[in-house]
């Protein structure tokens, strides 16, 4: 079964100018592979092509859809699949919502009804990568909460993992703490600043960090 947003193991079936076709390969609950589905012939561009690919060769491709909606499989790894959360910067805007950077070629979409706030380019802001279920295209959304399961104190663990990874991808140093205003937690984080603090207390009683004037610091 081919899944849209993740990883996938497809066999080479045809070499063209252009790049490599690759198929589906049967698991016997699907028919035989002469059987037909939506996904017969998936493009893997050329630029993605290398020396040691060949003609019935498994090999595992990540899916999305390319600019004319089409689906294609590339071998670069995004920093998210569908079903996960991650930090993505703000790439461009424009009048139907805002573009995020994951790693591909094509930027991720969030519309404005998927936003928080009105994102802005150069920003970076914390999402769930999604199918939308009526057009099934890959989109973003900011609103994670309706994702994110477990009791409060699970939340609370889930969100300091988070702000560990904004740490060191950030040079281990954060500028908001305790004294900072919620509206600007809000929109570094999308969550509230009591979330914020519990999710700092563990990382500090985990001593994962150290807390000064300035902010925070990783260890």
């Amino acid at each position: 079964m081919i899944k849209l947003g993740d990883y996938n193991l497809l066999r080479i079936v045809k070499q063209v100018d252009f790049g490599l076709y690759l198929s589906p390969i049967a698991d016997g609950s699907q028919g035989s592979e002469d059987a037909a589905t939506p996904y017969d012939e998936i493009l893997l561009p050329k630029r993605y092509v290398t020396a040691t690919m060949h003609i019935g060769d498994e090999i595992e491709v990540f899916l999305y859809l390319d600019h004319d909606e089409r689906i294609v499989a590339t071998t670069e790894h995004p920093i998210a699949k569908v079903g996960e959360f991650a930090y993505l910067e703000c790439a461009w805007t424009n009048e139907f919502g805002a573009f995020l950077n994951w790693g591909l070629q094509k930027d991720l979409f969030c519309p404005f009804r998927e936003q928080k706030q009105r994102m802005e380019r150069g920003k970076t802001y914390y999402v769930y990568v999604m199918e939308d279920e009526k057009t099934h295209r890959l989109m973003a959304t900011a609103k994670v909460e309706r994702f994110q399961k477990g009791d409060s104190r699970r939340r609370v663990l889930d969100f300091a993992e988070q702000l560990l990874r904004y740490l060191h991808e950030n040079d281990g140093y954060c500028e908001l703490g305790d004294h900072s205003d919620a509206e600007a937690i809000s929109a570094r984080f999308q969550v509230s600043k009591k979330a914020y603090k519990r999710a700092v207390g563990d990382l500090y009683k985990r001593q994962l960090i150290t807390i000064s004037d300035d902010g925070i610091h990783l260890v």
